[in-house]
């Protein structure tokens, strides 16, 4: 059972696959938002981790983030996200990307748990 206040946190050093640049969302080098989305769900996934029943995943369904500021190449920051509501199968989170001591980003993310065999069986090929 998954329960609020369940947290965690990921690290991730910048790199040049991970800029605005390369990632088609800007024109510079520095941290790209689509990466920073990435970093809160996999930290998102993480606070989860052991806590879903066998068969089951989690899905993302909704992510709100505020951008903040400029993370360059070769820099560590660290993706936290905190487990704030569970209502039946909906997880809610609130999420931060720190740089050192300065907020990088910081938003919500929404995750459904969901069937497994069920979810990827509704998939087209």
């Amino acid at each position: 059972m998954i329960e609020a206040g369940s947290s965690a946190s990921i690290s991730f050093t910048t790199d040049e696959s991970s800029t605005a640049i390369a990632l088609g969302s800007g024109d510079v080098a520095v941290l790209g938002t689509p990466k920073v989305v990435a970093l809160i769900e996999e930290a998102a996934v993480a606070a989860l981790a052991g806590q879903i029943e066998a068969g089951s995943t989690t899905v993302g369904t909704h992510i709100s983030v505020d951008h903040l500021a400029p993370t360059g190449v070769g820099v560590t920051v660290i993706a936290a996200a905190t487990v704030t509501r569970v209502e039946r199968n909906k997880i809610e989170i609130v999420a931060r990307v720190m740089e050192g001591d300065t907020v990088v980003a910081k938003g919500t993310h929404t995750r459904f748990i969901v069937d497994r065999t069920r979810f990827e069986a509704s998939v087209s090929d």
